[in-house]
């Protein structure tokens, strides 16, 4: 499902135009230690040292390419070279470095994305070859989690609803000999799923929860969640036109653990896997759940429904109930849960919460250094207050619109009981273009958590 563009950016081959990248001074020092000859044909194009420059070779045709960029260890600093060059082929000819190399093809390669399943672009990219097989097959190990994130966001909800992310959960599993599970319908009453049924019952596409599992049973256990509701109309509480109009994201926290998953089985990470996927459709119907109904939960707590529009955290905590049960090393979720943290730290910043305050720190290094930035939020334990129900365990919409974020990982902090944890609430949408990340669907905090994993358990 990984656009075919992003996939054939990368090469592992020699040849091409020479490509020198700099930082302003690397460039600087160069340019001083050239020929007369190509100093003035860089002054007389007008090239200032940002950018591209093409320098003609002696026949008349491209000699070899310049880039200058800010920041060489800013993984998307190279995000726009794809498009900036001339389409051919091109070779790095100033840097070895294994790391650096890694980073400027992973930027490159997310310059070249293109949603192209029902339009086809006439676009044409620059390809960058690479000697080096280790680098290549990183950097496109990368690219390809990030590809199928976006293109999995990106699929409209008419192409994706539940039965739509198994078959893509089933194939992924499939490709990396992983085994594949998934309850149904019905089957989640009897096997007491009721949340993920009671919000995906309304809907003609029956709710789903989806299973994936890979690894050495003996390695840490590393469990995924992530929220799939393939389309939020809001169910009874029903959004306006325009809050409702990119609800095909809402199954944003789902497409970012199955590109995540797919790196961490791409690079044979040593741990033992589990991925679970609530899948739904919040849709309005006669048998749709509504405001006052008190249901109860995997775990056994009842919650009273003070909003069908908080339906994430509902799918989410059954399964994080069973993903607890085994008692993993580590339990992450992700979610497109709140329009209170995208307030709080806007919609390029991914917020996340954890049980583990040690764990915070190190999330937010890694993220750092792989130009993934996340960035922790509080747990902050007096709020559960909001939570209190007259008639039921929970209530699952806090009775103050104060601290939304807070108070919806403070509901999911309920069923994981104390197995360490994190809890993602993400936009997964680029509003704007910026170099390697087009508008539409994103990959938020994936390498961060990959960045961390690896050093964690790899090492």
């Amino acid at each position: 499902m990984v656009s075919q563009i992003m996939s054939c950016a990368i090469a592992h081959q020699s040849g091409g135009t020479p490509l020198n990248i700099f930082e302003p001074q690397q460039y600087d020092h160069w340019l001083s230690e050239q020929p007369d000859t190509t100093r003035q044909w860089l002054q007389a194009s007008g090239f200032e040292g940002k950018g591209v420059a093409l320098v003609p070779g002696n026949n008349g045709e491209l000699g070899h390419a310049i880039a200058v960029v800010s920041d060489l260890t800013d993984m998307f600093a190279c995000g726009d070279l794809a498009q900036q060059l001339p389409v051919g082929e091109y070779h790095i000819d100033n840097i070895r470095d294994p790391d650096r190399l890694v980073a400027i093809a992973f930027g490159w390669g997310c310059g070249a994305y293109r949603y192209e399943r029902y339009r086809k672009s006439d676009s044409k990219f620059a390809q960058l070859n690479l000697d080096d097989a280790d680098v290549v097959r990183e950097a496109n190990d990368l690219i390809d989690a990030v590809g199928l994130t976006r293109d999995l966001i990106n699929t409209p909800a008419s192409d994706m609803m539940p039965e739509d992310l198994a078959t893509v959960t089933q194939h992924l599993a499939e490709r990396y000999n992983a085994v594949f599970r998934q309850w149904t319908g019905e089957d989640l009453k009897q096997d007491n799923f009721p949340m993920i049924h009671a919000v995906g019952r309304a809907s003609d596409h029956d709710p789903r929860l989806l299973q994936l599992t890979w690894g050495n049973p003996e390695h840490p256990k590393v469990t995924l969640v992530g929220k799939g509701v393939c389309f939020d109309s809001g169910g009874l509480n029903l959004k306006p036109g325009n809050a409702m109009r990119l609800m095909k994201k809402d199954m944003g926290g789902a497409a970012q653990v199955l590109g995540l998953a797919q790196l961490i089985m791409a690079r044979h990470l040593p741990v033992r896997l589990r991925v679970l996927i609530p899948a739904v459709e919040n849709a309005v119907s006669g048998n749709a759940f509504r405001p006052g109904d008190v249901i109860n939960t995997r775990q056994g707590l009842t919650v009273e429904i003070d909003n069908t529009d908080a339906e994430g955290r509902l799918v989410l905590c059954d399964a994080l109930t069973e993903a607890a049960a085994e008692t993993p090393d580590l339990i992450i979720d992700f979610a497109t849960l709140t329009g209170a943290c995208r307030v709080a730290l806007g919609t390029e910043l991914p917020g996340f919460f954890t049980n583990q305050l040690s764990l915070a720190g190190d999330l937010m290094q890694s993220g750092e250094r792989v130009t993934d930035p996340v960035w922790s939020m509080p747990l902050h334990q007096p709020y559960k207050e909001f939570m209190k129900s007259d008639v039921a365990d929970l209530v699952n919409c806090a009775s103050t619109p104060f601290g939304g974020a807070i108070t919806a990982a403070l509901y999911l902090q309920h069923f994981v009981a104390d197995v360490p944890w994190v809890h993602f609430d993400v936009m997964a949408w680029n509003n704007r273009k910026l170099p390697g990340r087009p508008v539409g669907g994103e990959a938020m905090g994936i390498r961060a958590v990959f960045e961390y994993l690896h050093n964690r358990f790899q090492d």
